[in-house]
């Protein structure tokens, strides 16, 4: 299936599963929704549209490179929503996605219905991750026959001596797990990854960190952010304080999981986020820390 965006550029998504509509925008920055799946059997409690970002997988490229930038892309989001004929989104956004949902909710939050943001990017937010944070979660990895290079190539990464390897000697740092079946999964997204595209994606007026805080901080939806415990790119604590940014933002941290956490354990992936997916949002939620809380759905 395909729509246009306002541009004119054709885009593509696919519709899989039953149960109320997910809008999946995947990360990368802007790889096709392909390596999502189906998030780990999630499409047996939602309807999951998977959009390809455009330049990726079925959607074409753009004729302006710089409508990759983040805060454009935004706009194929609402020419999605308009071509569903939907009046309001769930959105879920993974990684470097949620730096697109949060850009959405800020420009249309009368247009969103709830958020999941699965082990989400904190560019757009200016929430910065210091090397000592993702230097601890990398040592807990340690008696893993894999950690000493993957340790190594890190160490030079932070110290700015990385090679041209280094970076992807650290892919097992993604996952909870690292066997053949998740490293030629891992091999397939690296390949479709477009470097001048992910570079555009952040490019200068992408994001506007101080207005995007803001305008969350007024959302009155429910806001699922899940974390993996093991995950070095973004650690429990960044996960934290984007949990902390919405009225009713609730932390889950998936044990065990890395960036990809349906990859890891899809059963508990899917548990955790299917709960969510049910609840009713309340006029009256409030800050819930990454806690339970009577006044959030």
């Amino acid at each position: 299936m395909h729509l246009f965006a306002p541009d004119g550029t054709r885009l593509s998504y696919r519709r899989v599963g039953t149960g109320a509509p997910l809008v999946c925008v995947p990360g990368g920055p802007l790889l096709s929704a392909d390596y999502l799946g189906d998030l780990g059997g999630l499409d047996a409690h939602a309807e999951l549209i998977l959009l390809d970002h455009r330049g990726s997988g079925a959607s074409d490229s753009p004729a302006d490179a710089t409508s990759f930038r983040c805060d454009r892309v935004v706009e194929d989001i609402e020419a999605l929503r308009v071509h569903l004929g939907a009046e309001r989104l769930a959105l879920l956004g993974h990684s470097a996605g949620a730096n697109v949902v949060y850009r959405y909710a800020e420009r249309y939050p009368e247009r969103v219905d709830r958020l999941i943001l699965v082990t989400p990017s904190t560019r757009a937010l200016a929430i910065e991750i210091s090397d000592e944070a993702r230097s601890e979660v990398a040592r807990s990895r340690e008696g893993e026959p894999w950690y000493p290079a993957a340790s190594a190539a890190l160490a030079r990464i932070q110290a700015g001596e990385a090679g041209a390897a280094d970076w992807a000697m650290l892919a097992p740092f993604s996952y909870g797990r690292w066997d053949e079946e998740v490293a030629a999964y891992d091999a397939r997204m690296e390949a479709e990854r477009d470097v001048e595209a992910a570079r555009m994606f952040e490019s200068e007026g992408a994001f506007d960190p101080p207005r995007t805080r803001a305008a969350l901080a007024e959302l009155d939806i429910p806001v699922l952010v899940l974390a993996g415990s093991v995950d070095v790119g973004n650690p429990v604590g960044a996960m934290v304080a984007v949990a902390a940014l919405f009225r009713c933002g609730e932390l889950v941290v998936q044990e065990q999981a890395g960036h990809f956490p349906w990859m890891d354990e899809p059963a508990t992936f899917r548990t955790i986020v299917a709960a969510r997916l049910d609840r009713v949002a309340s006029p009256t939620a409030r800050l819930s820390s990454g806690l339970a809380d009577g006044g959030c759905p």
